[in-house]
């Protein structure tokens, strides 16, 4: 393991996923409680997070990691003890919110050996320890754009922060550069580079996430982009982790605002069908590519834990 990684950092860094799990669910739910009466679906019960705690059995590597599943393994259930660690999933279907989670975890044990070569630092220990916070939201209004969101830190014998956030539009006329949701939604993640620019280049990371969520097999990408990193260690955890926090505070500010510009707005039968074939393209993109869904499918998780992403309704035309 690193040994640059203290028990202190570690703590430090599990504690700010969970609170900014906390903080991100409680705008949520109040989201849910302000949708205003005449707004569609104003006349459902607002919608409220419901948390699963779950728990390694062992920390063999042989099942991955729920919320995590691209690092590790897991069994999830209720175990009597820890071993490996473990995670709660917070879940919520509401007026507002047609599915989200906010998942935080944990974890530490041994990769798989089929797995060390491709994680830095496990081909000589393949000891790790994780934690993190993921989150992916559907809302039920097509004009409300979905977005996902991650942060994490990962040491092996190396440590390093990763994550990022990028915004999916439902609607073709709003899948554009120019639209004033892309605008403000870009202009809050380069704000959140730019605070820590030493260690955080906002060109860099604005396009890998361009082609990171980005569907060959179509020509086009999943949303509007966002930011992506991964691998970062600068040489001062300090940085990298005051950078990482920004993230996801800029997410917590950036998005509620978009989901209140637009929450109100009526939509169509065509507009809803149009959000469920463009959610088709998210699961196309989920199953064939996205890293972290194929490692824990191969790797025989948890299937409810990896798949929890994934839009409640979706339709291929």
């Amino acid at each position: 393991m690193s040994e640059s990684l203290s028990e202190a950092r570690k703590a430090r860094a599990r504690t700010w996923f969970e609170t900014l799990r906390d903080d991100i669910c409680a705008a949520f739910e109040a989201l849910e409680v302000a949708l205003p009466a005449h707004a569609p679906l104003a006349d459902r019960a607002a919608g409220r997070f419901v948390r699963t705690s779950w728990s390694r059995a062992d920390d063999s590597g042989s099942r991955p990691i729920s919320g995590l599943p691209e690092i590790g393994n897991l069994s999830a259930g209720s175990a009597k003890a820890d071993p490996g660690g473990g995670g709660v999933m917070a879940s919520m279907q509401g007026r507002v919110f047609e599915k989200v989670g906010v998942h935080v975890s944990t974890v530490f044990g041994e990769f798989a050996g089929e797995f060390r070569k491709d994680i830095p630092g496990a081909e000589t220990d393949p000891r790790f320890w994780a934690s993190g916070i993921s989150l992916i939201a559907h809302p039920q209004n097509p004009h409300v754009p979905a977005v996902h969101m991650n942060t994490r830190l990962v040491a092996t014998t190396k440590a390093w922060f990763g994550g990022g956030s990028d915004l999916t539009p439902m609607l073709d006329k709003r899948r554009r550069q120019d639209d004033s949701d892309t605008v403000a939604f870009h202009a809050a993640m380069r704000a959140a580079c730019d605070a820590h620019a030493p260690v955080a280049p906002y060109e860099k990371y604005k396009r890998w996430c361009d082609e990171y969520f980005y569907l060959r097999h179509r020509g086009e990408m999943r949303g509007i982009g966002g930011i992506f990193y991964d691998y970062l260690d600068s040489a001062d955890w300090e940085a990298d982790f005051a950078f990482t926090q920004e993230v996801g505070r800029a997410f917590g500010r950036i998005y509620p605002e978009l989901v209140r510009k637009n929450f109100t707005t009526p939509w169509s039968a065509a507009e809803r069908e149009e959000q469920l074939v463009r959610r088709g393209r998210y699961v196309e993109f989920n199953l064939l590519y996205d890293r972290g869904t194929i490692f824990g499918l191969r790797t025989g998780g948890n299937v409810e834990a990896i798949l929890s992403s994934l839009p409640p309704v979706v339709k291929w035309p």
